[in-house]
């Protein structure tokens, strides 16, 4: 998965397109729009990572144009955030508590994928004229769920361990899985340029069978696997063999012709069950918080808002694109409240608490992004739906819990 692959092209004086001063303008303006984004977003009760994705559009092509491209040392950097982005989320998975919420769960996630996904593709296919391997990544993009936002606004309220707060929790971890697996199916399809019925069956049982394999072999493994690490004695000790593991699973992805991500995000789940977890979770804090804003303040600023112009009569259609997949993306996860079962619940909670896109939604903007199967408007529309979703789904979220 190549997230950035065109020249770097930084406004660094003295500094060539890849020389160490373009390097280091470039880590300059990336974490200083990071922290300030994020410090801005806390303040007003919204996720850092939103902060960090309208400051990246700020100082990219659609602001003030300080990063206008992308290069192999930053592409590095971006790559690893979000492969250990995607450890981080397995790590904060429950594979016991997904099983605990059991069907109600299951059915939410399942419907939360398939209805906003058919809205996404369909509407884009029939309605706008989109080619299918766009408009598949589009409506994939639309699948996504952020747990993290969605948990910490069910935390304020004081609903995170209520009956519809468990089930909005199991759901949002099913979509995460069935997220990874969805993007690594499109982006396969992307690579290929198009959608053969055996390709895609192909890709799906790599995927599958890849992330339940990795998951079975290591639960089995981990035990050894914390023998060897309780034995090492020198600094970073559980860090270090952590991120082997992570890097070795996402290195083995990747040779079987799946995504990286994949892997990351099989060693988080894996790792979360041992009893090293809320250790590794604190030390791993750091090293993403150095490597994870890199992947979303670039997602921003490669991100053309001026192709979204309402003055402009070319750009008017990208525009109500983008309006339409905010109400697909809306409506496909309001809809999953519907098939709850069982005693009565807040079914408006459930379907608003599937709203936000947030981070999830971002990786998969920025794969298709440089993946280079969007045009320009329809990567735009996508950014919008994310920023739209995570905005509006916290208020929304609190007033139908009253």
């Amino acid at each position: 998965m190549m997230l950035l692959d065109q020249p770097l092209t930084l406004l660094a004086s003295g500094g060539g397109a890849e020389s160490l001063a373009g390097v280091l303008f470039a880590l300059l303006v990336i974490y200083t729009a990071s922290k300030l984004g994020g410090e801005l977003a806390v303040r007003v009760n919204l996720p850092a990572v939103l902060g960090e994705l309208v400051l990246g559009v700020l100082v990219g092509v659609s602001g003030l144009g300080l990063i206008r491209g992308d290069g192999a040392f930053i592409e590095i950097l971006a790559e690893l955030g979000v492969i250990i982005l995607l450890f981080e989320i397995g790590l904060e998975s429950d594979l016991k508590e997904l099983l605990r919420v059991g069907p109600q769960a299951a059915l939410v996630a399942v419907t939360g994928v398939v209805a906003p996904f058919a809205l996404g593709t369909g509407g884009l296919m029939f309605i706008f004229g989109v080619g299918v391997i766009p408009a598949v990544f589009a409506g994939a993009a639309l699948t996504a769920t952020s747990i993290g936002i969605t948990a910490r606004v069910l935390a304020d309220v004081q609903r995170l361990n209520s009956t519809e707060g468990q089930i909005i929790i199991g759901a949002a971890v099913m979509d995460d899985i069935l997220g990874i697996i969805i993007l690594a199916v499109v982006s396969g399809l992307a690579s290929r340029g198009e959608v053969q019925p055996f390709q895609v069956g192909g890709i799906v049982v790599a995927a599958v069978g890849f992330l339940v394999v990795a998951i079975a072999v290591g639960r089995w493994a981990a035990p050894y696997f914390m023998r060897v690490v309780n034995a090492l004695k020198t600094r970073g000790d559980l860090l270090i063999a952590s991120l082997l593991f992570a890097l070795g699973l996402a290195y083995i992805a990747t040779v079987i012709g799946s995504e990286a991500i994949l892997g990351a995000f099989a060693a988080g789940l894996v790792l979360a069950e041992t009893d090293k977890k809320e250790t590794l979770e604190e030390r791993l804090r750091p090293v993403a918080d150095v490597f994870v804003p890199v992947f979303f303040v670039l997602v921003g600023a490669k991100t053309n808002l001026g192709v979204l112009n309402p003055f402009n009569p070319q750009d008017r259609e990208g525009l109500i694109v983008a309006c339409f997949l905010i109400l697909a993306a809306v409506v496909g996860k309001v809809v999953t409240g519907l098939v709850v079962f069982g005693p009565p619940v807040n079914r408006w909670a459930i379907g608003v608490g599937m709203v936000p896109r947030g981070e999830v939604g971002l990786i998969f903007a920025g794969v298709g992004s440089a993946s280079g199967v969007l045009p320009p408007s329809l990567d735009a529309a996508l950014i919008v739906m994310v920023i739209v979703t995570t905005f509006m789904a916290p208020p929304l979220l609190r007033l139908v819990f009253r």
